[in-house]
């Protein structure tokens, strides 16, 4: 199957070593569009427009953010895929799109051939929060309310094959509950529903979570990383919790068109990396949950295959209960 990992030395060779690559000068020369595979309001789309409007402000071209939700994430990368190989139009993918490579055997693309890397952007924890409304304050309370209600609880996901949905799978298997999922088409309208009681709970980034866990809509449990995230400090990660099945470390990251031209590719990575290191750039993205990285597109490349590897398992578990 084409999209599919296969071997890690196969794949590691498609992003292998970028030579020192000159860098396009006249590049660029006309506006350029960041496609966001979900809907206004998430993480990736925070992100996306953090760093469209430094770069803009640059280069002296429009940078558009062009969301395009829905199929689980995957129109976006198609669109992009097809697109004309010359730098103008970047895709911003996160964690979802390493799942997607599992969950889907038919992509209409090749998650690792069709596309060549520019920067692994950021990093964050994901976080279950639950509806104000539910009568729990403790992740403890929550399991023991979640057992006594098999299959009558909610929870919200950005689409079916999503890394949040992945990370509240793991949530469940470790901590033994029956919830019921219910996707949507993006993050922001998965939240949305936590926050309007539609669902009783959520897992998502911390960008897209945080304001609503402020304002008190929306009550945070537990983080996925392997530390406490810095914007959530009193709140306990899963490990804490004695659920270390339920660590689940999301990312950020930029990618073209395969067959982009080296010194394109060079001019994008140089100052992509550069914003990332801006200090109101870093101020804002950490404020909102994310640690800034950037780096070379062969980091990024090696760090996607080694992603897709890693969720393999999770994912086949994950795609195994569905079927139950």
């Amino acid at each position: 199957m084409r999209n599919r990992v296969t071997g890690t030395a196969v794949l590691l060779g498609v992003f292998a070593a970028f030579p020192a690559m000159a860098q396009d000068k006249s590049f660029p020369s006309r506006p350029l569009r960041i496609v966001v595979p979900s809907s206004p309001g998430g993480g990736l789309d925070v992100t996306a427009r953090t760093m469209g409007h430094h770069l803009s402000a640059a280069w002296g071209q429009s940078v558009v953010v062009d969301n395009r939700a829905g199929a689980g994430g995957t129109m976006g990368p198609d669109l992009v895929a097809k697109s004309a190989p010359d730098g103008y139009t970047i895709l911003i993918v996160s964690s979802t799109y390493a799942v997607n490579a599992l969950v889907y055997p038919k992509l209409p693309y090749d998650s690792v051939k069709d596309f060549a890397p520019i920067t692994l952007a950021t990093t964050q924890s994901q976080v279950m929060g639950i509806n104000a409304g539910v009568p729990t304050r403790t992740m403890k309370e929550f399991i023991a309310y979640a057992k006594e209600r098999p299959g009558k609880l909610n929870y919200s996901s950005p689409g079916i094959g999503t890394y949040s949905q992945l990370a509240f799978e793991m949530f469940k298997t470790a901590a033994g509950l029956d919830i019921v999922h219910v996707p949507y088409k993006g993050a922001g309208l998965s939240v949305a529903a936590a926050v309007s009681g539609e669902t009783q709970a959520v897992n998502g980034s911390t960008v897209t979570l945080l304001p609503h866990v402020k304002s008190g809509k929306v009550r945070a449990l537990g983080t996925t990383g392997k530390k406490r995230a810095a914007v959530f400090p009193d709140v306990p990660t899963m490990i804490e919790h004695g659920l270390p099945g339920a660590t689940a470390e999301g990312w950020f990251g930029f990618l073209v068109p395969a067959k982009t031209p080296p010194a394109v590719i060079a001019a994008l990575n140089k100052e992509f990396t550069r914003v990332l290191k801006l200090p109101e750039v870093k101020e804002q993205l950490m404020r909102d949950g994310s640690e800034p990285v950037g780096s070379t597109p062969e980091e990024f490349g090696k760090h996607l295959v080694t992603e897709i590897q890693r969720l393999e398992k999770p994912v086949k578990a994950m795609l195994a209960a569905q079927k139950q």
